[in-house]
């Protein structure tokens, strides 16, 4: 397909996903899409209305036009490292201790700033339009990569929204002081206020901290809980009741969760009735804990699948997103930072289909409302002329195909969507 350049022009014959056009009033097959004529002028969505046949215009015939995606956990300053430090045995443990080392002997502003550069590039080309990663904040790496991160944010204003939540093990909050700097820092960079959770005795006291110190910088929480087959890592219980404890009003975003699948259900059931209380977002990485979880080393094959219970938490009106985690590091030694490829590999990890339903809102829509991002992940009238073109009229098209084709269009033009080739890094990776 010829795609124009013009400010001005029309679609007809696209197919929306009803979920992703709120206030939308046209019939839907069985999977939620309608058949539409989407008009655009300067930038914007100018008129969604029901396919009229009329001649002129671009006829799509049928393909699948979605909202450009929102990727709300990521790790792009860990991202590529694979070639230099691989993970031993693909375990946690194991990808813990390869990260570690990497950052202490490489991360340099410039290496940092390379590798967020390129993963910024990918995403971009793919069709995400915003981004949340998380940044290492161990001393003395939080003095590289906050500048790094703000100089990168600055960059890409206007082709991707770019946020940053700080990164590092709980039990860090114990330095009172460490962590107050932390939190100025975080504050003065516009950022989300996180850490990695465990169960440990003093747990309670340093979520008290952490919550104190949001409410009094303003800050919304990014957490890392229960990234585990224990069934009695209950963090995100305990983050559920700390929100309420402090009457927390910003947004709380918790991610993985693992852990839940594998416990009883009067516990389950009392953890999702507290976080639906609470407020609490979550985000399944199904891909890079797919890879991590239940990784056995005796000969024997992987048994569960390490995502958490998004049907059960969506059921209770918690909002659940699904995003990239990370990309070709020890954590996770594939993916490309492609929100399509994650939908796909979550429609066949969590069953996002049968009925399809809304479960497209979790890879735009809703994670957008996390990250407090007006009019992102939607396709509505007024709103940004930002969507992708896919060649797939249908879920099962759809998502049987890299879709490596696909017409990513910003401020209603089509993009160069070229990707960087990987050969771009190998001076870093020496």
């Amino acid at each position: 397909m010829t795609f124009s350049n013009s400010r001005t022009y029309r679609l007809s014959n696209a197919r929306i996903h009803s979920s992703l056009a709120p206030g939308l009033s046209l019939a839907v097959d069985g999977d939620g899409f309608a058949l539409v004529d989407i008009a655009v002028a300067d930038g914007r969505i100018a008129r969604i209305g029901a396919a009229a046949n009329v001649a002129g215009g671009f006829d799509l015939k049928g393909r699948i036009v979605l909202p450009c995606f929102v990727d709300c956990h990521t790790h792009i300053d860990k991202g590529h490292i694979w070639p230099r430090q691989p993970n031993p045995d693909g375990s946690f443990m194991g990808a813990l201790a390869a990260t570690g080392t990497d950052r202490a002997a490489r991360w340099s502003a410039e290496d940092v700033a390379r590798r967020m550069d390129f993963s910024l590039r990918t995403a971009y080309a793919h069709g995400t339009k915003a981004m949340r990663t998380h940044l290492d904040s161990v001393v003395p790496q939080e003095e590289i990569s906050w500048p790094v991160f703000e100089a990168m944010r600055e960059r890409w204003r206007g082709r991707i929204e770019l946020q940053a939540a700080c990164l590092f093990g709980i039990e860090e909050v114990r330095d009172r002081g460490w962590f107050a700097g932390m939190a100025r820092r975080v504050a003065g960079a516009h950022g989300v206020l996180g850490a990695v959770t465990y169960m440990m005795p003093d747990l309670d006291e340093l979520l008290d901290v952490m919550f104190r110190a949001a409410s009094e910088h303003g800050l919304d929480l990014d957490f890392h809980a229960d990234e585990t087959d224990d069934v009695g890592a209950v963090s995100l219980r305990r983050i559920a009741a700390a929100a309420l404890r402090h009457r927390f009003e910003g947004k709380i975003l918790v991610g993985h969760c693992c852990s839940l699948a594998r416990q009883p259900d009067e516990e389950v059931l009392g953890t999702l009735d507290e976080v639906a209380k609470a407020g609490i977002a979550v985000v399944s990485l199904p891909m890079c804990n797919l890879y991590l979880q239940d990784r056995r080393h005796d000969a024997t094959t992987p048994r569960w699948r390490g995502v958490t219970l998004l049907h059960e938490m969506k059921a209770r009106g918690i909002p659940v997103s699904v995003a990239s985690d990370n990309v070709r590091d020890p954590f996770y030694a594939y993916g490309d930072l492609d929100m399509l490829e994650v939908y796909r590999m979550a429609t066949r990890i969590l069953h996002f289909d049968h009925p399809v339903a809304d479960w497209p809102m979790a890879v735009a829509a809703t994670p957008a409302g996390v990250m407090r991002l007006d009019g992102a992940g939607v396709l509505a009238v007024g709103g940004p002329a930002d969507f992708i073109i896919f060649k797939g009229r249908n879920w099962t098209e759809l998502l049987s195909r890299p879709e490596s084709d696909r017409i990513v269009v910003r401020d209603g033009r089509p993009i160069d969507a070229a990707l960087p080739d990987y050969s771009e890094l190998d001076d870093l990776m020496g």
